[in-house]
């Protein structure tokens, strides 16, 4: 069963805020509600949740589900 909330992290003020995670396509994007900075994926990633977040993205959750690898949202 995928997980579609996730707890983001800003990486500048620590602000926490829960957030329903997209099914049909990577958030890339993600203003802080803290202190506005927008987040963008780190190296690597392709997206805020896999990033910054207490859950990877749903296509993430499926392909560690299905013992597959992938790259962040390219998984699906």
């Amino acid at each position: 069963m995928t997980d579609l909330q996730s707890t983001i992290t800003c990486p500048q003020c620590r602000h926490r805020e829960t957030e329903t995670m997209p099914t049909d396509a990577c958030q890339f994007f993600y203003d802080c509600k803290g202190c506005g900075t927008l987040l963008r994926p780190k190296q690597g990633d392709c997206c805020v949740y896999c990033s910054y977040g207490s859950v990877a993205c749903p296509p993430m959750q499926e392909a560690r589900g299905n013992g597959s690898s992938g790259n962040c949202c390219a998984a699906s």
